[in-house]
């Protein structure tokens, strides 16, 4: 029997780009599109995606109960966050006035725009474009060179409070936490889907991944 990739359907998130995506590193995975709870908790491997503003992404996550399906998924199953899907584990992030995450992981989500060190250097906002991770040991690093580079879009960054979760790092006027993990999770800022070689390798490796750091 073939595994199955459940990404997790809101209303909001890159899915056609990371079904594709999923299926193309791994043939024998059956990756299916969904928002039901059964079939999400049933999956082998779970992605929660995101695109577009936090107050709406986390809105819909409550409307349709995903935050308790990924409370219960984190505990059991290897997740993977990616971009707002990221942002939407942490405990607050301060766009759209201010909104409070799932809280998988300590910390908050800031805003480019509002740092010195940006302002001072003029950068451009949204950070979109190809950047380098400067990673620290996970699994999910297997095989992609330290300081690759990934393709991100995002106005928002993440700061954690707890720095043994941090996995990845990268440079944009300020240092931000690139990727994040803890026990059965993992979550990017970046878009491995839209990262060519570097990004295929880190979705075949999750899609390889038992949980174990």
């Amino acid at each position: 029997m073939s595994k199955v990739c459940a990404v997790i359907d809101y209303g909001m998130g890159n899915l056609h780009s990371a079904h594709g995506a999923l299926q193309h590193v791994s043939p024998e995975t059956n990756v299916v599109v969904t928002s039901d709870p059964e079939q999400i908790l049933a999956a082998d491997h779970v992605v929660l995606p995101g695109v577009g503003a936090i107050r709406d992404c986390i809105a819909e996550i409550r409307a349709h109960g995903i935050d308790q399906v990924v409370d219960e998924v984190r505990s059991s199953k290897p997740l993977l966050g990616i971009c707002v899907g990221l942002q939407s584990m942490l405990q607050h992030s301060a766009e759209n006035g201010g909104v409070d995450g799932m809280g998988l992981f300590a910390g908050e989500v800031k805003f480019f725009g509002e740092q010195p060190e940006a302002q001072q250097q003029q950068l451009k906002v949204p950070h979109m474009g190809w950047n380098q991770v400067q990673q620290r040991p996970h699994p999910l690093w297997q095989g992609i060179d330290d300081n690759s580079r990934f393709y991100f879009v995002h106005s928002y960054y993440v700061v954690a409070a707890d720095a043994t979760q941090v996995v990845g790092q990268c440079q944009y006027g300020v240092t931000f936490d690139a990727a994040l993990a803890q026990d059965n999770v993992f979550a990017v800022q970046f878009h491995p889907e839209k990262s060519h070689r570097a990004g295929l390798a880190l979705l075949k490796n999750f899609l390889a991944w038992d949980g174990q750091g």
